[in-house]
């Protein structure tokens, strides 16, 4: 879209955007020592959102923060308009992420 206020990568989305940061939190527990070689468990979820509780959080987070007021109202009447067009309400997938790692020895 050519008039969106934002400028999203399309190419890096959902977990593997933050696959570097996972990298380097078991290359740090790895480099301390006393742990066991560390593991990334990821736990796939989803949530039901109605228009209305989608809208009320939308705006606390994300590159919203960062707009004006007239533009963040803009983008939320749009969003809106698009969750009333698929019946109101609409599932999110989430991914849960954690890097975890056993004590093997007191440091």
């Amino acid at each position: 879209m050519t008039d969106s206020p934002f400028n999203v990568d399309s190419t890096r989305q959902g977990v593997d955007a933050y696959q570097a940061v996972f990298t380097k939190a078991a290359g740090g527990i790895r480099e301390v020592g006393g742990f066991s070689n560390p593991e990334q468990w990821r736990f796939d979820w989803e949530q039901i959102y109605t228009r209305d509780a989608w809208l009320d959080q939308l705006p606390t987070s994300g590159t919203l923060t960062w707009l004006p007021p007239d533009k963040r109202t803009e983008v939320l009447e749009g969003v809106g308009a698009a969750i009333d067009a698929m019946g109101g309400s609409f599932t999110m997938p989430y991914a849960t992420v954690a890097v975890t790692a056993a004590r093997t020895s007191k440091t």
